[in-house]
């Protein structure tokens, strides 16, 4: 059987054999289970399609798995306290983690903690980065969602504080959830809130797009991929679907079911909690407390599959299979490191004494000569010989010129030797 284009990806809290399961989106049908310990809500992250990450739901650290070995641990981070959400960037270079009101940002190729953020004043609940990997988003029970800009905040200086680029505070209830949308920098994010709104933002100004009034608290939010609806679950259990192209000029509106594009969709008995859309628009899926994960078709509203689970539903989100979920045998193609849990890396702790890590944009660096441009100057050394300026005269120049002769040599040999590398690489049949 061929490797599915999508799957789903869900967890609970209380399954005692397995930590999250890889169901196929078409058939339903289990692929894979992750087994130890239980993802915390919103605690469930894929690495650069290389890893599985999970945030142990009550406990102080980081689950991580090989993508394909679904048996076996590969490592634990541990954090300076109970992870609250969790979410690596889509390029797969940093890695975003909240603790309490605290966000830890760590850059996944040293395993170094670039920064923590303290900006929110209460506990964090969501973190999303947008597609692109140049901002993210953080919420939580202090009613505020802020924009940062990645670049702003992984600076060498210390002594600066990062400050986000937009502080969004006109929720008056804690939020529950996030949701970016395509468009990188340019994106339009929502927000859902237990003050019954879901708000919609566009994310380079900050500006408020849309306000939508709902008659029960919002648990969780999402887009279709095209962005004409926003689905948002609700602690009733029912998913409210507004309509992102109604004629409507009103920026504050209340939620109606019409024949606009404003539906209900109906099945759920407990709050839903999770949402995600798949890749062509059609298939809308849903977590609930309610212990089942719900897969409806947008289209009819009609609920086409579920999938019971063994307690409260935790995380439930279609995506595109990594390329090495389902070859047993494959490897990453980058170890991961440990991962520090202090910004001032000390012995014993990740990294090795010694360890240099730059960031970009900080200072200029000179470009380090290359083995070409070596054997250039010290040609150029020789010719100089010739006007008995540089040596002088005698035996010693002739030495001189010997070796310089030998370097020139052996530098042109590594330079070819790379070159033929470097060729068989590029040429060599996929």
């Amino acid at each position: 059987m061929a490797a599915p284009l999508e799957v789903i990806v869900s967890s609970d809290s209380g399954s005692q054999l397995w930590n999250s399961t890889v169901f196929d989106l078409h058939s339903g049908s289990s692929l894979l289970s992750y087994r130890g310990g239980n993802s915390s809500a919103r605690g469930l992250t894929v690495l650069g399609g290389q890893y599985l990450l999970s945030a142990q739901q009550g406990k102080n650290f980081i689950n991580v798995w090989e993508i394909q070995r679904k048996d076996q641990l590969q490592q634990k981070i541990v954090c300076p306290g109970v992870v609250t959400c969790l979410t690596a960037s889509p390029n797969g270079l940093f890695l975003a983690a909240a603790v309490a009101e605290a966000i830890y940002l760590w850059e996944v190729s040293t395993g170094k903690l670039l920064c923590v953020l303290s900006r929110h004043y209460q506990d964090v609940t969501c973190v999303k980065f947008t597609d692109d990997s140049s901002h993210f988003v953080s919420a939580g029970k202090d009613n505020l969602a802020l924009v940062w800009s990645l670049s702003s905040v992984i600076q060498l200086d210390l002594s600066h504080t990062p400050e986000p680029r937009h502080v969004l505070s006109r929720h008056s209830l804690p939020i529950t959830d996030l949701h970016c949308g395509l468009m990188g920098a340019q994106a339009r994010f929502a927000t859902a809130s237990l003050d019954q709104t879901v708000k919609v933002w566009e994310l380079s100004s900050g500006e408020l797009l849309l306000s939508v009034l709902f008659d029960v608290e919002i648990m969780s939010v999402t887009f279709d991929p095209c962005e004409y609806f926003l689905f948002c679950g609700g602690s009733d259990g029912n998913i409210f679907q507004v309509s992102l192209c109604s004629q409507s000029l009103s920026r504050d509106r209340s939620f109606q079911s019409d024949n606009n594009g404003n539906q209900v969709f109906k099945g759920h008995r407990n709050m839903v909690t999770c949402l995600s859309v798949s890749m062509d628009g059609t298939l809308l899926l849903s977590g609930s407390h309610d212990e089942t994960v719900r897969l409806w078709d947008i289209q009819s509203k009609q609920s086409i599959r579920c999938l019971t689970h063994k307690g409260l539903v935790t995380n439930a989100v279609i995506m595109a299979a990594p390329a090495n979920m389902f070859l047993p045998d494959s490897r990453p193609a980058v170890p991961l490191p440990r991962f520090s849990r202090h910004l001032h890396a000390s012995e014993g702790d990740s990294g090795e004494l010694g360890d240099v890590c730059v960031r970009l944009g900080l200072y200029t660096q000179e470009e380090e000569e290359t083995y070409l441009q070596k054997a250039e100057r010290l040609n150029s050394l020789m010719n100089a010989v010739t006007d008995k300026s540089v040596f002088g005269d005698g035996e010693n120049t002739k030495v001189r010129v010997a070796e310089l002769e030998e370097e020139v040599q052996t530098l042109k040999k590594v330079n070819k030797d790379l070159f033929d590398f470097s060729s068989q690489l590029l040429t060599k049949p996929t």
